[in-house]
């Protein structure tokens, strides 16, 4: 039990893939002109997270080594295209809106990432979790990311109006730059409240070292 809080505590906090790991910016920044683009993609990536990391876990001891990654990546496409089929059959409004970005899956570095590094070596269930841990944080910092934008750039949450009709939106937050800019302030925040966490290994040093494989040997041994 205690794996498995960890394993949710991780994916949305410690190693948080928006804020912390810094992955899949390209649909953080492309889709997250409104919560409701940020919260559909989110969910389709955790779907297709938490499936992949299952059957990955099931098979990780009869997949040939040399083959891991294609085998990985027919995995992760298969799951893909019935997101995408659901999705067209069941939310063709958020089908439309996400466009391209939901194909683009497949090449979602945090999928292909935790197949590698956690669930070709860990049992289902832990794999389940850390499909859900993983899938929530990066859920809740899309939704995040887009809830403020479309909130500052069109005074709406959601689709529902929320500021006063006098409100004048902030065009700039539903565009480009305005993504950079609200993706840059949420980092600064998660940093700052996860500054001691980051440290932890490198006292005296600035910070995170960037040598991750170290790190996970280092909590290993403790």
């Amino acid at each position: 039990m205690k794996k498995v809080l960890e394993r949710l505590y991780n994916g949305i906090i410690k190693e948080n893939p928006t804020f912390v790991l810094m992955l899949g910016m390209c649909p953080t920044l492309a889709v997250t002109t409104n919560a409701k683009n940020g919260l559909g993609m989110g969910i389709a990536t955790m779907a297709v997270l938490i499936m992949s990391n299952l059957l990955i876990s099931l098979l990780r001891k009869i997949i040939p080594n040399g083959v891991r990654v294609p085998v990985y990546i027919i995995i992760i496409a298969s799951f893909v295209t019935i997101v995408e089929m659901l999705m067209h059959a069941y939310a063709t409004s958020l089908y439309s809106s996400l466009g391209i970005f939901i194909p683009l899956i497949v090449v979602n570095c945090i999928i292909l990432g935790r197949a590698e590094t956690y669930a070709s070596k860990n049992n289902p269930i832990l794999s389940i979790f850390d499909g859900v841990g993983i899938g929530l944080g990066f859920s809740i910092g899309l939704t995040v990311i887009g809830m403020i934008r479309e909130l500052i750039g069109a005074g709406t949450l959601f689709g529902k109006q929320i500021l006063p009709e006098t409100y004048e939106p902030v065009s700039i937050f539903v565009m480009a730059p305005g993504a950079f800019f609200v993706l840059a302030i949420l980092c600064a925040i998660q940093n700052k409240f996860n500054l001691k966490g980051a440290n932890r290994h490198t006292k005296g040093k600035g910070g995170c070292s960037g040598n991750c494989a170290e790190c996970t040997k280092k909590e290993g041994e403790e």
